[in-house]
């Protein structure tokens, strides 16, 4: 689920997904922002499965088991290395 397998493709495995939220974060954003985004930029990629909200849920909670985003004020950003 996290990485390829011959069950899910690249552009579906959660490292692909938490790549493209890591993207579209070039400023502090909303959860529903960052969807937003993520959809949109997905929707203009020929080729792309669409992912459902809950994929898109596990992608974030794996950014943030690698400390890779922070959510403070109602804000996501990208954690400061």
């Amino acid at each position: 689920m996290i990485l390829p397998t011959k069950h899910i493709r690249p552009e579906r495995a959660l490292l692909t997904v938490g790549a493209e939220v890591l993207a579209c974060l070039n400023r502090p954003m909303t959860v529903s922002k960052v969807w937003d985004e993520v959809r949109e930029q997905r929707g203009k990629s020929v080729g792309t499965a669409p992912i459902n909200y809950d994929w898109f849920v596990l992608a974030l909670n794996l950014l943030f088991m690698l400390n890779a985003v922070t959510f403070e004020n109602g804000l996501l950003r990208k954690a400061v290395t």
